[in-house]
């Protein structure tokens, strides 16, 4: 089980820009009841401005946030958006932003390609993105987090996805962004145990966690789209890693097929039955170790 200091806690929900105005029409005390934390792609708000950027303060004054990008292009051909990632710093720095993750793939080649394509699993692809990771961290002063992502191909493998993520983590000396529907995806479509996937990550990097819905396209293909509930297998899965590596912060993912605000919350709230499940379980454990060491010490 791992021990580290998260950058926030509890269950979080992404915030789309569609959940804006639903959100702040239902009962605020219930939403902040429920939704520990909030996430942003901060290349849709960077530039924003007008009645958008009331909203976005509206949320930022109420919630603890973290930012997921979309277009850093981690592993990408082009040289780093060293633009960019200046005025991402002035955007983490100006709203306190908690953390900063990215997708460990890539997204550009001379334009944007609209879509998360695979970085290569070779020894050479760890050392290139491992050091366009030092980089941005250095660029930002913080350390920032690379998510697990789902995957169609693997062209010119020469590690395992699970060797080549754990190499990029420990060469980089970044966090892991977990995302657990992610994992149970490609177990489906690359054929591995999902469980055995997680039990090898390195818990102790883990800075927060994702869930979210996909499509079955076939019985030996998900597509992983964000836009639906989230399966009973993918819960399940996720409650395991509370178990191994103890309770993280994560985040419900709801890109479209948006449904009702209450419905949302309810899947939150999934997330907060199984945190709670997992700190109490892991309270008694350490107050029955307690008991057993004390106990040694007064027999001693």
């Amino acid at each position: 089980m791992s021990h580290r200091t998260h950058p926030v806690t509890g269950a979080g929900l992404g915030l789309r820009r569609a959940l804006l105005g639903p959100l702040q029409a239902y009962n605020p005390e219930k939403v902040t009841e429920i939704v520990s934390f909030t996430e942003v792609a901060p290349e849709n708000w960077i530039n924003v401005g007008g009645q958008r950027k009331k909203f976005f303060k509206y949320f930022t004054e109420r919630f603890p946030f973290v930012c997921h990008g979309l277009s850093l292009s981690i592993g990408g051909p082009s040289p780093l958006d060293r633009t960019f990632i200046h005025k991402l710093r002035q955007f983490l720095d100006d709203y306190q932003i908690r953390a900063y993750s990215e997708h460990l793939s890539y997204c550009t080649d001379d334009g944007h390609l609209y879509d998360l394509m695979p970085i290569p699993f070779t020894d050479e692809a760890v050392s290139y993105v491992s050091g366009r990771i030092r980089q941005v961290q250095d660029m930002l002063g913080r350390r920032m987090a690379i998510e697990n992502v789902s995957y169609y191909a693997a062209p010119g493998a020469e590690l395992s996805e699970l060797d080549f993520i754990n190499a990029v983590l420990t060469e980089a000396d970044c966090d892991l962004l977990l995302d657990v529907n992610n994992i149970y995806v490609n177990s489906v479509n690359h054929g591995y145990d999902p469980v055995d996937f997680l039990r090898a990550l390195p818990g102790e990097r883990i800075a927060y966690g994702h869930i979210a819905g996909h499509f079955n396209e076939a019985e030996d293909l998900i597509i992983d789209t964000h836009g639906s509930d989230i399966i009973a297998n993918v819960w399940s899965l996720l409650d395991k890693a509370y178990e191994l590596f103890g309770v993280f912060p994560t985040l419900l993912e709801r890109d479209f097929n948006l449904p009702p605000v209450a419905e949302l919350l309810n899947e939150v709230q999934q997330i907060q039955s199984i945190q709670a499940k997992w700190s109490l379980h892991n309270q008694l454990h350490e107050k029955q170790t307690k008991e057993r060491t004390d106990g040694r010490r007064r027999s001693a």
